[in-house]
């Protein structure tokens, strides 16, 4: 699934460039009967299967290193964010286990896992999507990652603020003008233009981050 994703783009070349470097396990390499079971059904009854003890602790134990911070993808993990995504650059080694059917057994999370993420309020199909979400907003706070390093701190969220209109040539579009402002060369009040726009999407938009 993240054979593409990992090989495209910014993230293809800071991998080639050896600014990150990104190695993606199957968990079914660690199952020990000839059918590489990585689940059962859960105990106490209920729908769906359980990612079981045994070969994903084993996974983890294989990869992980001293230090690292073994993370684990869920719906019931703690809401991802920006100021999160870049303190996770900061660290040396990150392992990012994805959730799978109805969850992992939980004496996994209570062993090997030092923390549980969640990308948002809502179910995927498959944990990987989201982990490929967390490197792909974590990266971008590697040194060298971003061509202009400023970008990230106009970018939504990085004040605690969503980002500002932008616009580019031509200045006239289907009767849409672009502001007067953006052509003034004035920057201090271009600034000036775009903080009161982000406060004022804020505050409509997303009124719990403006508080």
């Amino acid at each position: 699934m993240l054979d593409g994703f990992l090989s495209e783009s910014m993230l293809g070349r800071a991998c080639e460039a050896k600014l990150l470097e990104i190695n993606v396990r199957n968990i079914r390499d660690w199952s020990t009967d000839k059918h590489h079971t990585t689940d059962d059904r859960p105990f106490g009854g209920g729908p769906g299967m359980v990612m079981k003890c045994e070969p994903v602790v084993a996974a983890i134990e294989a990869v992980q290193t001293a230090g690292c911070r073994r993370i684990y993808l869920t719906p019931d993990g703690v809401p991802f964010t920006a100021a999160r995504a870049e303190e996770l650059s900061k660290l040396q080694h990150i392992v990012l286990l994805s959730g799978h059917y109805e969850g992992i057994d939980q004496r996994i999370r209570d062993t090997v896992i030092d923390e549980e993420i969640s990308i948002g309020d809502y179910v995927l199909t498959n944990g990987t999507l989201a982990a490929a979400v967390v490197v792909d907003a974590m990266a971008r706070f590697i040194p060298g990652f971003l061509g202009e390093e400023k970008s990230l701190t106009h970018e939504s969220f990085s004040r605690k603020l969503l980002d500002f209109p932008q616009y580019t040539r031509p200045a006239e579009y289907r009767g849409m003008s672009v502001p007067e402002i953006l052509l003034s060369g004035n920057h201090t009040e271009i600034e000036k233009w775009r903080t009161a726009q982000q406060e004022e999407k804020t505050r409509k938009v997303r009124p719990d981050l403006f508080k």
